[in-house]
Order: C-alpha cells, then sequence, then structure tokens
C-alpha cells in the first residue's frame, strides 16, 4: 500500500484525527495528533488566499509523514483538486519522476480512491495550478533545464519546510508565476501566513490568511491566534519583527519578518549571536554545505562554531574572518562528511551540537 492511500484510509476512518510527525528540526521527529476538521478549515482558507477551484491540478512530492504533505491531499480533498502523486524525492519534476506518476480525484464527498495514470506525455499535465517543496527540491530543479522549465510553469509554488536562502529569492525573483515562501508547523497544520518571493509585491515580511492574529511576547517571539486550526495563543520560538500596514481596503493588518530561532541564539561575551544571520552572511561566499553551532567556552559562555563540508578549514576560516562582523567570527572549525538534515531538508540542529560537543575542543 503506497503513503497516500494509507493516509486516505486514515482520513476515510471513524476517528476525527489523523497521526502527524513534526520535523526533527531540533529533536527527535514525534507523532502528534491533528484534528480532521481543523485540517479541512487550514486547507479552505489556502485554497481561497490562491483562488483555487474545483478540477485544478496539484502535484504531491514530499513525504507524507509530515503535515506538509497530508495538507496538500487535504486540499485536494477540501476543494476537489486533481492530485497527482510522486515518489518523494530531491527531483519531483524530472521525466522519471512523473513518469512512475499516479493520481485520484475527489468529489463532494471528500472520498477518492487512487488510481494509476500512464507515463509521459499523455496524462500528466504540462503544468499544476498547486506545487509544494521544501527548499532542496526547488534547489535541485533549477539547475536542471527541463525541470526548470517545468518549475516556471507552476501557478502556484509554495516553498517550506526551510529558510529560503538569497540565493533561491534572486533565482525565482523573475519567475511569470506566483512564488510564495510559507510560515507554519505542524501545530499550526502547515502555514498560517504567506509572503511573496517574486513579482512587484515580493517581500520579507509574511502577511497571516484573515482570522489570524499576531503578537510578541516579552522575548520578541511570535505569538498567534489562528482558532480555525489550534486552540489558544500558541507561543512560537521564532524571533521576529513587527509592523502595521495599511490594507487596500483601509484596514490596518499586521506583517512580521523572522529574525530567526530563540533557542538559535549564541550568547558569546555578552553579545547575542543569531545563527540563522551568520549562515545567511556566509551562504553566498561558502561552496559545500554548512551549519553554525556553539560551543561552551570558560571566557566567552559561548563561542560561535562552524562545521562543514569542506576540508579547507584554513579557507573557510579567511573567507568567514572577511565576510563576518568580528563578534559573528567562528572560534572553531570543524570538518564533517555531510551536514546532518531532517527528512524535509532542513539543518538537524540537535545533531550538528552533539556532533561538536563531541569532538575535542
Amino acid at each position: 500500500m503506497s503513503q497516500l492511500e494509507e493516509f486516505l484510509q486514515e482520513w476515510n476512518a471513524s476517528s476525527p484525527f489523523v497521526s502527524v510527525h513534526t520535523s526533527g528540526s531540533t529533536g527527535k521527529p514525534k507523532p502528534v495528533r491533528a484534528a480532521k476538521q481543523a485540517m479541512l478549515n487550514s486547507a479552505r482558507i489556502t485554497c481561497d488566499f490562491l483562488g483555487l477551484k474545483p478540477g485544478d491540478t496539484t502535484l504531491l512530492c514530499m513525504d507524507l509523514k509530515y503535515i506538509g504533505a497530508k495538507m496538500m491531499v487535504v486540499r485536494s480533498i477540501e476543494r476537489q483538486l486533481r492530485l497527482f502523486s510522486v515518489a518523494p524525492t530531491g527531483h519531483p519534476l524530472s521525466d522519471q519522476s512523473l513518469a512512475h506518476a499516479s493520481s485520484v480525484a475527489f468529489d463532494s464527498s471528500a472520498v477518492g480512491l487512487p488510481s494509476p495514470v500512464p507515463g509521459l506525455p499523455e496524462v500528466v499535465p504540462t503544468s499544476f495550478s498547486l506545487v509544494a517543496m521544501v527548499p532542496l527540491q526547488v534547489y535541485n530543479s533549477l539547475l536542471v533545464a527541463d525541470e526548470a522549465t517545468r518549475l516556471r510553469q507552476i501557478r502556484h509554488l509554495i516553498i517550506g519546510g526551510g529558510a529560503v536562502d538569497n540565493y533561491l529569492v534572486q533565482a525565482l525573483k523573475d519567475f511569470p508565476n506566483a512564488v510564495w515562501s510559507t510560515y507554519g508547523m505542524t501545530e499550526t497544520l502547515s502555514h498560517v501566513a504567506l509572503r511573496r518571493l517574486n513579482g512587484p509585491s515580493a517581500s520579507e515580511w509574511y502577511e497571516p490568511f484573515d482570522g489570524v492574529q499576531i503578537a510578541c511576547d516579552g522575548d520578541g517571539c511570535l505569538v498567534i491566534d489562528a482558532p480555525q486550526v489550534h486552540d489558544g495563543w500558541l507561543v512560537t520560538n521564532d524571533l521576529v519583527e513587527t509592523k502595521t500596514v495599511k490594507t487596500a481596503d483601509g484596514q490596518h493588518k499586521k506583517q512580521f519578518r523572522v529574525l530567526g530561532r530563540k533557542d538559535n541564539v549564541i550568547v558569546s561575551g555578552g553579545v547575542k549571536i543569531q545563527i540563522e544571520e551568520v549562515e545567511q552572511s556566509l551562504r553566498p561566499f561558502l561552496s559545500r554545505p554548512f551549519a553554525v553551532s556553539k560551543r561552551s567556552d570558560e571566557k566567552f559562555g559561548e563561542v560561535v562554531v562552524l562545521v562543514t563540508e569542506a576540508t579547507d578549514l584554513a579557507d573557510v576560516s579567511e573567507i568567514c574572518m572577511n565576510a563576518l562582523p568580528k563578534y559573528w567570527v567562528p572560534r572553531h572549525y570543524l570538518h564533517i562528511d555531510k551536514i546532518p538534515l531532517t527528512q524535509t531538508g532542513k539543518i538537524a540542529r540537535g545533531e550538528v551540537l552533539r556532533f561538536v560537543t563531541q569532538q575535542n575542543p
């Protein structure tokens, strides 16, 4: 039985809940329960925002253990979309992936049974109305001409499950159709806010969906009230900046920009250093995969550590000294064969930190 068949079986069962795994970016993935009605509410909000209609096409190309993939199916159920499914690989738009696509259609009863689809080019559409990918899938697709062409033809491309760096932003800015970065988590049943990455409305600021309220707690972390998908206020670990903007109809609405995670702050000699900001500053200069972490230090309390797949650590050190402010420069450089990632493509921070602590100072 395929992942999609298993999920549809669980969805059509009598329980009002389905099982979802957290991403595991800060620790071991864990199963949680998600209410089907809340998932349908979330799906309706996204479909309304994007203007999706029955019969539109969508592509499922992520692992169905996680909320982002499950919500692609639920959106198809809620809006009666034609769902095409491929294996969750790094190249979901390749000829090989699409040649093994299967499809499922949903009616108003929200019950669908998968049926096989012949290979290219007779049945699989040349473009999709909606596709959700993690950043690594988008990056890989851009490297292959045919896949990049298909990527550009997607009407709404939503990118979640990890940070979208400047390289991707630049590569996507001239796409003819809408490209979105999502903000959400398992607890909010996928995203509750979007920001455009291309076109005249491109922005660093996320706009929450209608009905979603945001605020900041005393530490500057985002607090979300999304009553249709989550009971009560949800306190996140994301440090944000907020602003209020006036909409076209004269209403005032809050937007937010993510600065980094509260638990990704390094306090070195009294200076607070945000790990994501250091990584963002280094990405244009370091060609090999890397991650920034920390280590305890008797003098400074904590110091910055850079873990990289590069082998010439002296060269990496020189780049860091030239590219970073003085207080951000790593005190230690460590080689690793492969930067650990979660199944959704995020840096597995907990594993990186364990690797750092196991090395000799």
